[in-house]
């Protein structure tokens, strides 16, 4: 079975980095300089921040579906992260080497699974989720934060 992970698109969060602190607050945003690795997952290029890059904390509605799953939380982005990850049958190391919480939903955007496991075993839990033909799209989340970290679909 075939899957491909995105990242999420970088231009709604591309003037925040013109931004001061003081002007950041205003948008629940904040300014940080990596200081460690892994630690700052940007979650535009699923890469991690190198010590030293600009990263900018926000929210983000990463399941605007009409149910009550309807879901943000706060995400990092790297300054000039711009290209957005976009793989076929490719984990990336950011969501392999950390421990994920994994959430199938069906077209309306109703959860149908849900799901813990080891990055370095989320393929066979992909496949396993879309063994199910209701399951549409699949959310992964860093487990011990919560905070989402990637789409998977169908391919």
């Amino acid at each position: 079975m075939h899957y491909r992970i995105s990242g999420i698109d970088s231009a709604p969060f591309q003037h925040l980095f013109r931004l001061t602190d003081a002007e950041l607050v205003t948008h629940r945003a904040t300014r940080y300089v990596a200081d460690t690795k892994p630690g700052f997952p940007c979650r535009v290029s699923l890469e991690d921040a190198e010590p030293g890059e600009t990263v900018i904390l926000a929210p983000y509605t990463h399941q605007n579906a009409a149910t009550a799953y309807h879901a943000s939380g706060p995400i990092f982005v790297r300054e000039g992260a711009m290209r957005r990850f976009n793989a076929m049958d490719v984990v990336p190391e950011q969501l392999a080497t950390r421990l994920l919480s994994l959430r199938a939903y069906d077209d309306a955007g109703m959860m149908i699974d849900a799901d813990v496991v080891e990055g370095r075993a989320l393929e066979h839990h992909i496949e396993r989720m879309f063994g199910d033909a209701n399951a549409a799209y699949i959310h992964a989340h860093f487990a011990r934060r919560g905070c989402y970290a990637a789409r998977i679909d169908r391919a």
